[in-house]
């Protein structure tokens, strides 16, 4: 065996290895299509969904002093005769709900 194709070989091993590491240690967000999901089976607890949307996109958010980075989205149904809507913000990074807020309702003719 030639021990400068050993050397070569494991060389490369660890640096790919380090490599792989530092490439799975960055924070990769969820999906926003994956968010929305989470967040109309929440709201699905209480009632039939309408209609859904989220910003494709994450933009910084600041909450207690804590920054994030979240997609921004909302949910709209039906609620006996009452339009409701409620915008959501969601973090980026974890697809947990941040904040969710009840826009006032309108009455369906």
């Amino acid at each position: 065996m030639n021990w400068k194709s050993f050397f070569l070989g494991m060389s490369v091993g660890l640096i790919g290895g380090f490599a792989a590491k530092e490439i799975l240690d960055k924070k990769i967000n969820v999906s926003p299509e994956k968010v929305l999901e989470q967040v109309k089976k929440q709201f699905k607890q209480n009632g039939p969904i309408s209609g859904s949307w989220i910003h494709m996109v994450a933009e910084p958010y600041e909450k207690n002093e804590i920054n994030y980075r979240v997609y921004k989205g909302g949910i709209f149904r039906n609620n006996n005769g009452r339009n409701e809507q409620h915008d959501f913000i969601a973090d980026a990074s974890t697809g947990t709900l941040l904040d969710v807020q009840a826009l006032p309702s309108k009455i369906v003719s």
